[in-house]
Formats: C-alpha cells, structure tokens, sequence
C-alpha cells in the first residue's frame, strides 16, 4: 500500500533534527531544469506569479539563486521533517521513532511542484511552488504540463496494488488516475457543522496527516483496515461513502 499527500508552504530548517538516513530526490534532474526557469524571475516576478506578498517573493528569490546540487545533511532537510503545516502537524513525524520513518519512506510519497515526487528522508533544500503554479517552462505553460506523465510513472514504478490518496485535489491532479496501475482509494472527513456533514479545510488536512500518521505508526498494509481510523474523533461513515472515496466524519 502506498499513501500520497501534499506538501506545505510552511517550512522550518531551524535546529537539529534527527533521522536513520537521508536520500536524494528520485526527480532531482527534473527539479534543476525548472530551477533554471525559476532563477530568470525578479522577486516582483515571483510574488505576481504566486500572488506573494514583496517580502515572500524576495525570500523565495533568494531561496532559488542559493538553490544548488548536491543535497548533503549540512544545507538540506528530510522532507517530512522540513515540511510544517496542517497535514505534517497531523503527521507529526517529529515523535517517529527511526522504524517508523524507515517503514514511511517505503510506503509514502510526498507530491511536490518542484520536486515531483518526494520520500519522506529524501533531503530537499527550502522552496515555494505550488503545483497549480502557471509557470511557463519548456514543457509547457504550467507545472502540469511540466510533470506530464513523469510523476504517473514513478509511482507506478513502486509496484503498490492500493494507492492511498491522502493529497489535496491540486496536486492528485498532477497524478493520471486512468494510467495508475493500483486501486485508487480517496478518504475524505467531514465534521458536523449546524447539523450538516461538511469539508472543512483545516480540520480535513490535518485529518489526511493523521491517517498518514496512522498507516505508519500501525504498519497497515490491508486497505480495508483504514476503515477502523478513529483518530481526533473521526469515524468511517458508510452510508456516505462510495466504492473506492471513503467518508469519515466527526461530530
């Protein structure tokens, strides 16, 4: 079984983080040529790109001129624990232990703009770029186009039978369902709002880092199994699920 989820646009390199081993992005040769687009960019360019505030586009201005290979432990970070935000608090990689991030770096993907496809320890130097990102590049006018079916091709060649997509709608869009060679299966939660069973953002991403949490920490390979996931008061909700997009609500 292999999990999907999306990156952050927080980050945090600060202080000293411990992990059993540090990799290189499968897709490295990839990211250096859009790096090459990126670092044309003025910060105005960038901030008016990703709708940026001044000092967002100088700092990611910066981030791409120092962007540079090789990735070693002293100017890069393991994915999982650079990345901070609502699904990676859910995560919450930090309290791992060193088995549960070897067993996440076999069984979880991380999808990326930038990087494509991340392993959890693979090391990544700090970046802002969404994967809805209309930058024009030599593939194409988007990151879409960019990634076509690179990303597709590199989950399959993982050989998993179930792919667990725990990723937002933006960035599973980068991923060919019809050309995946696995059983797509969507959670989705909901909570209670006024009476009514509602998406709400937050809470759903944090949702996603806490069965990706779960999967982990509890070395599920049986899918079906993800339907005892009771985390943070969540439960699995048959009635409103369908075959392959499972519901799971809080009240």
């Amino acid at each position: 079984m292999l999990i999907v989820i999306s990156p952050a646009k927080k980050l945090d390199y600060s202080g000293a983080v411990t992990a059993p081993l540090s990799t290189q992005p499968a897709l490295l040769n990839h990211a250096e040529e859009l790096l090459v687009d990126l670092k044309t960019l003025a910060p105005q360019a960038i901030s008016s790109l990703m709708s940026l505030s001044d000092n967002l586009g100088a700092l990611n201005y910066e981030r791409f001129q120092a962007w540079q290979t090789p990735f070693t432990e002293d100017n890069a970070r393991p994915a999982m624990l650079a990345f901070k935000g609502d699904v990676y608090q859910g995560l919450d990689a930090d309290s791992m232990s060193a088995d549960d991030m070897r067993w996440a770096q076999d069984h979880l993907r991380i999808l990326s703009g930038l990087y494509g496809v991340l392993r959890p320890l693979d090391l990544m130097r700090p970046y802002r770029l969404e994967m809805g990102t209309k930058l024009a590049n030599q593939r194409g006018s988007d990151l879409y186009q960019f990634w076509g079916d690179i990303i597709t091709d590199e989950l399959n060649a993982i050989g998993s039978s179930v792919l667990v997509n725990l990723a937002s709608t933006e960035y599973f869009k980068s991923v060919k369902k019809k050309a995946i060679a696995a059983r797509i299966v969507t959670p989705v939660f909901m909570d209670n709002k006024n009476g009514t069973y509602k998406i709400i953002s937050f809470y759903a991403k944090t949702a996603r880092g806490l069965m990706s949490s779960y999967i982990i920490r509890n070395r599920i390979t049986d899918v079906e199994q993800l339907k005892q996931f009771d985390s943070a008061g969540y439960r699995f909700n048959p009635a409103l699920s369908e075959t392959d997009q499972w519901v799971f609500v809080r009240d």
